[in-house]
């Protein structure tokens, strides 16, 4: 039978690979992907359409997260909601903090494999630079805020500009370009050289040590789960300049964007009709 393909074409069409070519996805062994504005909305539980999607795909293929978020949040959001065989569950392969920390399943239950936390004096320079970019471009928070502004993830620091805990219509309506987080993005990185800036979920800057990132995520991804660039496709929703996701794209991977979880549900069924059980 013949295997569903997408074309791919210029840069950021939801329906097609960044770079140019076609993709098989009968061919491709390992789907990475996002979680906030990809396979659900910022903060947010998967729904039930996705969770049973999410099911019937690691049927069908190994699947990776990578994620800003902690592993405590990311449990909230994805892994308390999936209905999953053991079975199904072992294909999945967590890397939550952007790929700072990595979990899988093994015995029944979730492992950690390795943790880069960052130290007491990384955290005081990272929470440093912050302040110290807010005062040089006279950025005022919001008198209103939902939660902590800076929230430590033990590997990664990141800055919520409305806070962890704001109201998803909110978090949507104050940066969707993402140009008001550039601006503090790219002096953030002019104090901080030895980390990695970047944008992530819908209100947030990460940072984490140089040289982990979601790239070092997929070098990863490689090594656990004996794979090649080749072997893998990646669904994301900031594959751009100074997104979270633009990384990845260094490593040679097929890359989608997306501009949230109904478009990853469209992806994942694609998939998931290309590949036989």
């Amino acid at each position: 039978m013949a295997q569903e393909m997408r074309r791919l074409g210029p840069a950021f069409d939801a329906k097609e690979v960044l770079g140019g070519g076609i993709v098989d996805y009968g061919k491709k062994s390992v789907i990475v992907a996002d979680l906030d504005s990809t396979l659900t909305v910022s903060k947010s539980p998967i729904d039930q359409e996705m969770s049973a999607l999410v099911c019937d795909l690691l049927e069908r293929k190994k699947l990776a997260m990578i994620t800003g978020s902690s592993y405590e949040q990311f449990t909230k959001q994805f892994i308390s909601i999936l209905s999953c065989s053991d079975k199904r569950m072992a294909n999945l392969f967590v890397f939550t903090t952007c790929a700072t920390t990595f979990h899988r399943y093994r015995g029944g239950e979730w492992a950690r494999i390795y943790a880069e936390n960052l130290t007491a004096d990384e955290r005081k320079r990272i929470k440093k630079a912050f302040a110290d970019t807010f005062e040089e471009l006279g950025y005022q928070h919001p008198k209103v805020v939902y939660g902590s502004l800076i929230e430590d993830r033990g590997t990664q620091m990141t800055f919520s500009a409305l806070g962890q805990e704001a109201p998803i219509e909110l978090k949507a309506a104050w940066d969707p370009d993402m140009k008001r987080r550039m601006v503090i993005r790219d002096a953030l990185v002019k104090r901080l050289p030895g980390f990695h800036v970047g944008i992530g979920g819908a209100t947030s800057i990460d940072v984490t040590r140089k040289g982990i990132n979601k790239a070092y995520g997929i070098r990863k991804i490689m090594e656990h789960m004996h794979c090649k660039a080749k072997d893998i496709l990646f669904i994301g929703d900031a594959l751009m300049r100074g997104g979270n996701d633009y990384p990845v794209r260094t490593e040679g991977v097929d890359c989608i964007q997306v501009s949230g979880p109904e478009e990853g549900k469209e992806i994942i069924r694609e998939i998931i009709k290309s590949t036989k059980k």
